[in-house]
């Protein structure tokens, strides 16, 4: 219980309570009585074992995908492997070291340099894309879109106009030009 009340600039001294706490704070941060405290019913109670039961048969079939997942991957990956090397014979030469593409073999660097244009004609293709992979949901939710209709064509229109702009943009600047 409070021994003094004032004007929000000074401090509200409680009861019991070494130090002060301003006046100002609402009433729910300020101390009460004991007697305002919520009894054991505001708690919530230990769940007993059959809920704890129950809760673990609904992750059973997760625990099962895993664990069939972990076999597949035990059987498809490390299997061959423990066969290759029991069976196998371990005789590597220079021919069967060599690198190679597509049975030919390498006869340059892989460090060579591209031409800037293979990233350029790249981004841009990502570009356009991921504008087909948003007009396709776009399209589909469109006609449950109900009053928000005329606000949704006109968003989608904003961002065909924009990419249209950069697609130009791009097209006068000559990235799209092929020499």
């Amino acid at each position: 219980m409070p021994l003094t009340q004032g004007p929000p600039h000074r401090r509200t001294v409680f009861k019991g309570v070494g130090h002060a706490l301003p006046a100002y704070l609402p009433t729910h941060v300020r101390l009460r009585p004991r007697s305002h405290l919520p009894g054991p019913a505001a708690f919530p109670r230990k769940p007993a074992m059959s809920e704890i039961a129950d809760i673990g048969r609904e992750y059973l079939p997760i625990l099962l995908f895993f664990g069939v997942a972990l076999a597949f991957a035990l059987v498809f990956v490390g299997l061959p492997i423990l066969v290759s090397n029991a069976v196998g014979t371990a005789k590597p030469y220079s021919d069967k070291l060599a690198e190679y593409e597509s049975g030919f073999p390498a006869f340059s660097s892989a460090r060579g340099q591209f031409d800037v244009r293979f990233y350029l004609v790249t981004i841009l293709f990502i570009i356009f894309d991921l504008e087909v992979a948003f007009l396709f949901p776009w399209a589909v939710s469109l006609a449950h879109m109900g009053p928000d209709l005329v606000f949704a064509w006109g968003s989608m229109m904003l961002f065909l106009g924009i990419l249209t702009i950069g697609f130009i943009y791009e097209w006068k600047k000559g990235a799209l030009d092929w020499e």
